[in-house]
């Protein structure tokens, strides 16, 4: 039997954005809040965990991600502000939110999440929401801070970046973070897939 792939499809983000991102990151972690940061590099646009797949599945997954973004032109996307999952009195997750095209970014999400139901995958019970995760919140945090961060943050400069290209991604655990590596990239409007 093989060996399983942790696996996720996802946008990744311009060198622009990841240095916003990492700003944001830095002065975040001022407030002293106990989070595990996620690396800059490693911040992404999910569109769908996949979890464990069978290596034999990879192609598969990339004719559905092709059939997937075939329907969808390249579009624009916003940075928005920051926000927590599931609220300021609770916060687990710092996330930035997104603006720009997002229908056109939940009608893509939505087809990719129905053909890879077809395929076998089953569909994500929780919504989509679309969001870049900054950090999880280790422990509890004081809504009094918590709350300021999201009107200090509430504008990060609306920097736009075309969301054209999604890669099916490999994550390897490891006792540093996760490491990501491509499987699958395809371009949206386009057939072509590259390994």
């Amino acid at each position: 039997m093989s060996q399983t792939i942790r696996s996720f499809i996802a946008f990744e983000l311009p060198p622009a954005v990841i240095s916003l991102l990492d700003n944001v990151q830095q002065e975040l972690k001022s407030l002293r809040l106990k989070a595990r940061w996620v690396r800059p590099q490693n911040i992404h646009l999910t569109l769908k965990f996949l979890g464990n797949i069978d290596p034999a599945d990879i192609d598969d997954i990339g004719v559905v991600m092709a059939d997937a973004a075939g329907d969808c032109a390249p579009f624009s996307l916003t940075i928005g502000g920051i926000g927590f999952f599931p609220g300021i009195k609770r916060p687990r997750v710092i996330w930035v939110g997104l603006g720009g095209a997002k229908p056109a970014l939940f009608n893509l999400q939505r087809n990719l999440e129905n053909r890879l139901a077809t395929a076998g995958f089953p569909k994500e019970k929780r919504s989509f929401k679309a969001h870049l995760t900054l950090g999880r919140i280790r422990q509890a945090a004081n809504p009094d801070i918590v709350g300021q961060a999201i009107q200090d943050y509430s504008d990060l400069g609306n920097l736009k970046f075309t969301a054209d290209r999604i890669v099916l991604f490999k994550s390897d655990l490891k006792p540093s973070g996760a490491v990501y590596s491509h499987l699958k990239q395809v371009g949206l409007a386009k057939i072509n897939i590259e390994n």
